[in-house]
């Protein structure tokens, strides 16, 4: 069932769960993401990046197919723009038929932040599309250029941009970062952000860079008040390892084979994070 992001999110507030949002590469990474959110009877979020948009394989191609496969879903699946950089490109992706959108203006100044973003909201809105937004500023593990303290984001920013802007989601900055996280390094996030948010405006929040955040992590800042979980780089970490190995054991195996054989991790990884985000069970047709 292909949906918009708004009643599922509503509903994991509201229940103190979260539900995730994979960032996905290709048609079997969707396909393999569908695949795991129906056996978990969860609502699921198909993140497409704008930038993997750009540089690979254009929108007008990815997102017809994903959004056959949303429709044909047992469950309920929202496909989402993720980090929409550019005003243009998020109002065209509403008109190519994303049910969510990010526009992610959070490197600009807070007040254009907000113009920008409010006129996102009231195109959306219209045609019954959600808009996530971002306040504050997220790192990357690539170039060992980790969210710091100074790039978090300011509560009270926040508070005053959802009261300006009447986003659907807001994406927080605590402590996470986008990437894979090095071995046996553990963020150390701020819940105190994500409480305040919460508490003052009672609408979902969002957590990016969700890969290798750690179990105990993602579970408080659920508790916290994030309803949104987005995760990629660990479901393409598996999908890459995949590939691998199964060319170490045989350099001759044919391409369509090496790519099924990334189907499996690929679901084995987002079952993990949806039992970790406590979406299982949780589809509309089991409230």
């Amino acid at each position: 069932m292909y949906v918009s992001m708004t009643d599922m999110l509503e509903r994991a507030s509201a229940g103190h769960y979260g539900v995730m949002a994979i960032n996905c590469f290709n048609l079997e990474s969707a396909y393999a993401t569908i695949h795991a959110a129906e056996k978990a009877n969860a609502p699921i979020i198909i993140d497409l990046l704008m930038e993997h948009l750009e540089k690979h394989i254009p929108r007008e191609y990815v997102l017809p197919p994903v959004i056959l496969m949303a429709k044909q879903a047992k469950v309920e699946v929202a496909i989402n723009l993720d980090h929409g950089k550019s005003e243009d490109y998020v109002m065209d992706s509403i008109e190519a038929g994303f049910s969510s959108v990010m526009i992610d203006e959070s490197e600009k100044p807070f007040r254009e932040n907000v113009q920008i973003t409010r006129r996102i909201v009231e195109v959306a809105r219209q045609k019954g599309i959600s808009v996530e937004a971002e306040v504050g500023n997220m790192g990357a593990v690539k170039g060992d250029h980790f969210t710091q303290a100074d790039m978090y984001t300011d509560p009270d920013d926040a508070i005053r941009f959802i009261k300006r802007t009447g986003v659907t989601a807001l994406a927080l900055s605590f402590g996470s970062s986008h990437g894979v996280m090095p071995k046996d390094f553990v963020p150390v996030f701020d819940f105190d952000i994500v409480r305040k948010v919460k508490e003052a405006t009672g609408i979902p929040l969002v957590l990016h860079g969700g890969s290798g955040c750690g179990a105990d992590n993602i579970k408080k800042a659920i508790a916290a008040g994030i309803s949104k979980v987005n995760v990629g780089s660990d479901v393409m970490k598996a999908q890459a390892d995949a590939v691998y190995a199964q060319q170490q054991e045989n350099r001759a195996i044919e391409y369509p084979d090496l790519m099924h054989g990334t189907l499996q991790p690929a679901m084995d990884m987002v079952t993990k994070y949806i039992e970790i985000s406590g979406s299982a069970g949780k589809n509309l047709e089991t409230m």
